[in-house]
């Protein structure tokens, strides 16, 4: 394999969307372990193996899009459809890369393995089928981060927090429910041609989902810090003072996404996008501070 077969293999995998892997490390940090150096490893290699696996299912996904993705202005340019990585190439590296991933995860942990898998197999199904399910499409790929959340604390052998779970999913609902609404107004009529379920979509009812999206995963962060469950098991009721940055953080972004028509790539607009880098900086050190030196 040639240095620009290589370049064009990595581009399909997405390294800048592996920034959603991070999630891996929520078990960790709200466990109160992240200084235990034995769990921060073990949550690392979950990260990069997370990483790997959602690297062969976008391998995947372009290997089954390739078509739709010539009719999008933007995706066209992506090593698969556009010829720079041949599909043969793809379908090599795809099978390599999801056997060494999986061999790996198992013997990391049983429960990660199969969270792990019930990540790919959910993926497949999204891309073979469900992806032309209207609201079952965003669902996915808002319990794909879910799943994330959760492997981040099975690998670590740690009870996961139902109310943790409830602002992944809400927080990741609102991201794709965003991204639909950018495919929407970016190709307008020609979005069925590139995604046939966004002929079921309407900016009406995109607004109402956002509307919706947001307003409650807005509560639920807020419950979340001050649930009696929570304070008592993480010692704390302080975590409330992170809440401005999270409002800000999602202001922010339906800012950007209604008035600067952005959105298409939420891992863009955390990796380019000054002003929410600096929220989001501010939010892990608050947290920190809050969990960690009892301030």
């Amino acid at each position: 394999m040639n240095g620009t077969v290589l370049k064009a293999l990595i581009e399909t995998m997405r390294p800048k969307q592996w920034i959603k892997n991070l999630l891996v490390f929520a078990g960790v940090l709200f466990s109160l372990k992240f200084f235990d150096l034995a769990y921060l490893l073990r949550s690392i290699a979950a990260f990069f193996i997370f990483s790997a696996i959602s690297g062969s299912v976008y391998i995947m996904n372009d290997l089954m899009d390739y078509k739709r993705d010539l009719a999008h202005p933007e995706k066209c340019s992506r090593p698969i459809p556009s010829g720079r990585l041949s599909r043969s190439n793809a379908v090599i590296a795809l099978v390599i890369l999801a056997i060494v991933s999986f061999s790996i995860a198992f013997r990391l942990s049983i429960s990660f393995g199969l969270v792990a898998s019930g990540y790919f197999v959910m993926n497949i199904a999204y891309s073979w089928k469900l992806k032309h399910v209207v609201i079952i499409d965003v669902m996915i790929i808002a319990l794909g981060f879910v799943l994330r959340a959760v492997a981040g604390s099975v690998v670590i052998h740690v009870d996961f927090s139902h109310w943790l779970l409830m602002c992944t999913m809400l927080l990741a609902l609102f991201l794709a429910i965003c991204k639909r609404r950018h495919e929407l107004y970016l190709i307008k009529e020609q979005a069925g041609n590139h995604r046939a379920v966004l002929d079921h979509y309407t900016p009406a009812l995109i607004d109402q989902m956002t509307s919706v999206v947001t307003a409650s995963a807005l509560v639920t962060y807020a419950l979340y810090t001050i649930s009696p469950e929570v304070t008592g098991k993480l010692g704390t009721n302080k975590l409330i003072y992170t809440f401005p940055f999270v409002l800000f953080a999602i202001f922010r972004y339906l800012y950007l996404v209604i008035s600067r028509n952005q959105g298409g790539s939420p891992e863009k607009v955390f990796l380019q996008d000054k002003a929410m880098i600096v929220d989001m900086a501010l939010w892990i050190l608050t947290v920190f501070i809050i969990l960690y030196f009892r301030l």
